[in-house]
Order: C-alpha cells, then sequence, then structure tokens
C-alpha cells in the first residue's frame, strides 16, 4: 500500500512544478498526512482514498489556481491580474466572463492612454470629434464636417479616463476573484457529495 501511496504523492510533486520547492512540499505533506487519517478509520482502503482524491495533476491544478488566486487578490498589477484571469478563464463559464471583463477594461484604458500620448504626434488627425456621423473618438475617417471638442485638453482627459478604466477594471477584477473561488468551491462540494452519497 506503501508504493501506491508514495507513487501518488511522486505524481504530486511532480505535478506542483511551478511552486517553490517550500511550497511543494507543504502541499505533498498535507496530503500525505490526509491519506494516513482517512486510512487508520476502518472499512476504507487506500486505493479508495486516492480515488475520492481524484488524480494527483488535478489536485495540483487546484492547488495552483488557489495560489495563484491568493496572489491576484494582493497584486495591483495590471498584467498579472490579466494574467491570473487568463488562467482562470480557462476553468469554466465564470472565469471567462471575469476575463473577458479585465481585458476589455485593460484595453479600453490602453487605448485611452495611448490616445493620449498620440495627440502631440497627430494634433490635427487625433481626438474626440463630433459631426454628421456621430461622436468619434480617435482617428476619424475623415476630419471634414467635424469639430474637436476638447482641443488641448484632449490629451490630459484622456489620460484620466484611462487611468480610471485601469483602476476601476483592477478594483472589479480584485473583487470578483474570490467570488469566483467560493462558488467554484461550492460547487467542487456539492459534486462531492453527489458521487459519495
Amino acid at each position: 500500500m506503501t508504493g501506491i501511496v508514495n507513487q501518488y504523492l511522486a505524481e504530486l510533486r511532480k505535478a506542483l512544478s511551478g511552486m517553490t520547492v517550500s511550497e511543494r512540499e507543504e502541499i505533498v505533506d498535507e496530503i500525505r498526512t490526509h491519506i494516513a487519517e482517512r486510512s487508520a478509520q476502518p472499512g476504507i482502503t487506500v486505493e479508495e482514498i486516492l480515488r475520492r482524491l481524484g488524480p494527483a495533476e488535478e489536485i495540483a491544478r487546484d492547488y495552483t489556481n488557489g495560489a495563484l488566486l491568493r496572489r491576484a487578490n494582493r497584486s495591483r498589477s495590471p498584467w498579472f491580474l490579466l494574467w491570473a484571469t487568463y488562467h482562470w478563464a480557462k476553468t469554466g463559464v465564470q472565469g471567462f466572463t471575469i476575463f473577458f471583463l479585465a481585458l476589455v477594461g485593460y484595453s479600453c484604458g490602453a487605448a485611452f492612454v495611448i490616445a493620449a500620448f498620440l495627440k502631440p504626434l497627430f494634433p490635427d488627425n487625433i481626438g474626440l470629434w463630433v459631426g454628421e456621423g456621430g461622436i468619434n473618438f480617435g482617428f476619424p475617417e475623415s476630419v471634414q464636417g467635424r469639430t474637436e471638442l476638447l482641443g488641448p485638453w484632449f490629451t490630459q482627459v484622456s489620460i484620466l479616463i484611462g487611468i480610471g478604466f485601469l483602476i476601476v477594471t483592477t478594483i472589479a477584477v480584485r473583487a470578483l476573484l474570490p467570488k469566483m473561488k467560493q462558488s467554484r468551491r461550492l460547487a467542487q462540494g456539492a459534486a462531492k457529495m453527489a458521487t459519495t452519497a
């Protein structure tokens, strides 16, 4: 029986390769302790315990996702949050929704900031234009018959709006990630209850 457990823990250790050695060993020790405690109970075999735990790769993925989520909750970096939400997008619809929100919010913020830096290079071609076709932000197809609304204030306003998008998106993503983890944990608990019943 010990050989099966050692093989399972070796697979888990290998699957946790993206973590630090101390994190990896802490998780392996936690699973080893869990297996030992459960196998001490009468009427349950080691094979049954390992079956209920699931594949080592799945446990490793859950631990990796949890660690990534904890780091994302502390991060204010748009790049890291976007990467973390991309990683969570692979876990289901809710993760994809949060990733899509982050992608749209950060893209809008970046577009406003880039437009602000392009205004001095193309002062007559970039701005907030109003005309026959409605309102146009950025480079309109033609500036004829259009009026630039902000003029020299375009750069400042565009930077403020861009930074606002970045801040609001970061706050929203950091608020939504823990809720996603809670709902995922509830779904996993319900699935485990269904399989044990």
